[in-house]
């Protein structure tokens, strides 16, 4: 009996040990000079197995996602401290020189004034610029001021590359990322959460630039704080993300949106302006601020979960956009419509619609779409799609063309009205509603061919070629999420 103790006191510590080296993080210290600066040391709690479950629930296609461990202060071991706490100012730079950091808490608090801040860095915790490289793994990043991002990428030839971190800020007006100017920004496996009103986690401003996110959890609180705010060409994989207040993803103008295999969960519930009635989980227009250049943008999503708790789920004005989805699940836990292209207070009234192209591949669709008479929508369905719903049930109203693959079906939900068809004899499923093409009734079981609606692209206005500039005259318009 004593032997056998022996054996399995044995086999326990081996295992503890192999659990303990699965969840060590490395520490390489990383030190840097700045205004404030304390060599203090200190050492986090150990990683606690209940602290690092999976973040993402399984559903559909999520396999990668649902695996990711969501990080917490606590399981970054910190070396060395640098504060700032003085307006405008920041705790750490990389001005045109590449410099690498690790194991390091990060407070920052000030002040900043809104475009200085959010085109050009002021005041952010970490920031570089003028072509400046910065390799920053298992940090702690907090901020509490104003106008405090956390870490800004501004410039062309301007890269941070960043992992394995914690990042909270809770002033209004802070991001947890931004990149402007043309800057690049490169995250894995980060948490991200911010409190404060518009302050995405993922945000971008004047100029865009290039972002590109692995892995991590990352969520915001605040009105007009969506989990994206894109004026660049952004894109996520395997990471969850979560807004309760605001859209889960925004995109202005002539930029982009790419989630592979997220989990996107967006209760949009409050509104950061009058200018629209509706709420949504993924919002695409262009606000006519100057922010960003007019022209086609676009939103992509391959695999993964996007679950609406309010609202809409697409919703498109005073743009052109195309709109990829690619065998994800989408909920609709709301009261609103799958898509919504619509005038709203963004543009010039009679021609601020949502002009639409979706795609769908692989892909169920399940609710209703509405577009209005200064709007219009071509809709694809391919590859064994299967839409479920009405589009403009009220009657005739915005240009509407689909077109279904064999393959691929429509089954209607109510009447629907729209202008061209292209399909096989068996694609519709009447399911005892009548749907009116142009004005005339389809007939059960025929074929039909028609033309796609031509979108009109205006390549003017906003920031030029994606450039920074000066702020437009006269005051900006009110936006949703930023």
């Amino acid at each position: 009996m004593k032997a056998k103790v022996n054996k399995r006191f044995i086999v326990l510590i081996s295992l503890l040990s192999a659990v303990a080296v699965t969840f060590a993080l490395t520490s390489c210290n990383g030190g840097e000079s700045s205004s404030s600066r304390s060599s203090q040391t200190k050492t986090a709690a150990a990683s606690d197995s209940t602290q690092t479950g999976t973040q993402a629930e399984t559903a559909g296609s999520t396999a990668a996602a649902s695996s990711v461990k969501k990080l917490s202060e606590s399981d970054i071991t910190i070396n060395d401290t640098i504060t700032n706490d003085a307006d405008g100012e920041h705790a750490i730079t990389a001005d045109g020189e590449t410099k690498t950091i690790s194991n390091t808490l990060v407070t920052k608090t000030g002040e900043a004034d809104g475009d200085e801040a959010d085109f050009y860095g002021e005041n952010s915790a970490i920031f570089a610029t003028n072509g400046g490289t910065l390799d920053l793994s298992e940090m702690v990043i907090k901020t509490s001021g104003t106008h405090a991002n956390a870490v800004f990428s501004y410039g062309d030839g301007t890269t941070v590359n960043i992992k394995d971190s914690y990042i909270e800020t809770s002033g209004n007006c802070s991001g947890g990322l931004m990149t402007t100017g043309g800057g690049t920004m490169n995250a894995e496996n980060l948490t991200i959460t911010t409190s404060g009103n518009s302050s995405a986690a993922i945000r971008s401003d004047r100029g865009g630039g290039t972002v590109n996110v692995t892995g991590g959890d990352y969520t915001t609180s605040g009105k007009g704080s969506p989990v994206i705010y894109s004026t660049a060409d952004i894109t996520v994989s395997d990471a969850t993300m979560t807004s309760t207040a605001s859209q889960g993803v925004v995109v202005e103008g002539k930029n982009s949106v790419t989630l592979n295999n997220v989990d996107l969960t967006a209760d949009n519930n409050t509104k950061n302006s009058d200018k629209s009635s509706w709420y949504q989980a993924v919002m695409i227009y262009q606000s006519m601020s100057g922010d960003a250049a007019q022209g086609k943008s676009s939103f992509a999503m391959n695999g993964g979960t996007l679950t609406n708790k309010n609202g809409d789920i697409f919703f498109v004005n005073n743009t052109v956009t195309e709109i990829d989805l690619n065998n994800a699940t989408i909920k609709n836990d709301g009261d609103g419509v799958f898509l919504r292209a619509a005038a709203a207070g963004w543009g010039s009234e009679d021609s601020n619609g949502g002009q639409v192209t979706m795609n769908a591949v692989n892909q169920k669709i399940n609710g209703d779409m509405i577009v209005d008479s200064v709007s219009n929508l071509n809709l694809y369905l391919k590859s064994g799609s299967a839409f479920t719903g009405a589009i403009n049930s009220g009657g005739q109203a915005g240009e509407v063309y689909v077109e279904i693959e064999d393959g691929s079906t429509w089954t209607l939900t109510g009447d629907s009205y729209i202008t061209s068809l292209t399909c096989g004899a068996g694609s519709i499923n009447l399911n005892g509603h009548k749907l009116y093409v142009n004005g005339v009734e389809y007939v059960s079981g025929s074929a039909s061919t028609g033309t796609a609606i031509e979108a009109t692209v205006s390549e003017g206005g906003g920031s030029p070629d994606g450039k920074p500039g000066g702020k437009p005259d006269g005051e900006p318009p009110a936006k949703p999420g930023e």
